[in-house]
């Protein structure tokens, strides 16, 4: 029974960090109906720039800061120069155009930083929690990681329904020619979205980074359990990101602990392979008329 309930609140805590991915995606597709697979790469980006300056002796929560801010400049350079450019061309482009940047932010860090794993120091003990005589794995770090998806979640559903800008944004992601009639300068509603989502997937870069090893590469499983929450709960929706990413973590973790690590991916690939025969939308996405 110990067993279970450790597993589980693994399951919960590797869920929340699926789960601030999972709405970084979410955030972008919402805004600009494009799947971002650079998303981890930005993240694991700004993580080493956090990196570097706790090297430099800097304070934990201004590095943090640092990180965020970093992140979101870095998300509006990526979509005036790299995404702007391709509007109104093939939708498939700007998809290859992030796999691309992937593969380039990977680089770019392997080059300033090396390629070599390091540690990152958290800012609370991960030390498993103690109720009553019974020690369990969930930690201090793992509440701030729960309560800082829960806040990124909230903001996002403050944003989208009751902010104009997230009407604009919804708006010009949608019809984006009748939004301009309407007065929306689509352009900076885009680079907005952008934005956002850069500083969200910043965040679960920095929730990642204590708790595995630190690398340019250590966002990719990350993004693949990130993307699997999202089509899980729903590309548009905000709360199915979060319930996404809980039921990719609880699944993992549970084929992990009882069937063995190596089976985690399969895992997940089942549960994406599942989803997307019962219901390709996921299960909070809103379901559309096409015209044929």
């Amino acid at each position: 029974m110990n067993f279970f309930i450790n597993v589980t609140l693994n399951g919960i805590s590797s869920g929340m960090i699926f789960a601030a991915m999972a709405l970084a995606l979410v955030l972008i597709y919402r805004a600009t109906r494009i799947v971002n697979f650079a998303q981890g790469a930005m993240g694991m980006f700004t993580s080493f720039v956090a990196y570097s300056l706790l090297q430099q002796k800097v304070g934990y929560w201004e590095a943090f800061a640092a990180a965020l801010a970093i992140g979101m400049v870095l998300g509006v350079v990526v979509e005036r120069i790299f995404i702007r450019p391709l509007h109104g061309k093939a939708e498939l482009n700007p998809v290859i155009v992030t796999i691309g940047l992937l593969i380039v932010f990977e680089g770019i860090a392997g080059t300033i930083w090396g390629s070599t794993n390091r540690g990152f120091s958290p800012p609370f003990s991960q030390t498993g929690l103690r109720v009553g005589r019974t020690s369990i794995a969930f930690s201090h770090f793992d509440l701030f990681i729960v309560a800082s998806v829960i806040i990124l979640m909230a903001v996002m559903l403050v944003l989208f329904r009751f902010t104009r800008a997230g009407l604009r944004m919804r708006a010009a992601a949608f019809a984006p020619e009748t939004a301009r009639l309407l007065g929306v300068r689509v352009g900076r509603v885009l680079t907005l979205g952008w934005a956002l989502a850069a500083v969200a997937g910043s965040l679960a870069g920095l929730l990642v980074a204590p708790t595995t090893a630190f690398g340019p590469l250590y966002m990719d499983f990350y993004l693949v359990y990130g993307f699997t929450a999202a089509v899980v709960g729903g590309l548009d929706s905000p709360v199915g990101a979060l319930v996404g990413g809980l039921i990719t973590g609880l699944g993992v973790s549970y084929v992990g602990g009882y069937l063995g690590s190596s089976l985690e991916p399969l895992g997940a690939l089942a549960l994406l392979m599942v989803v997307l025969m019962a219901r390709p939308e996921g299960i909070f996405a809103r379901t559309a008329a096409r015209r044929v």
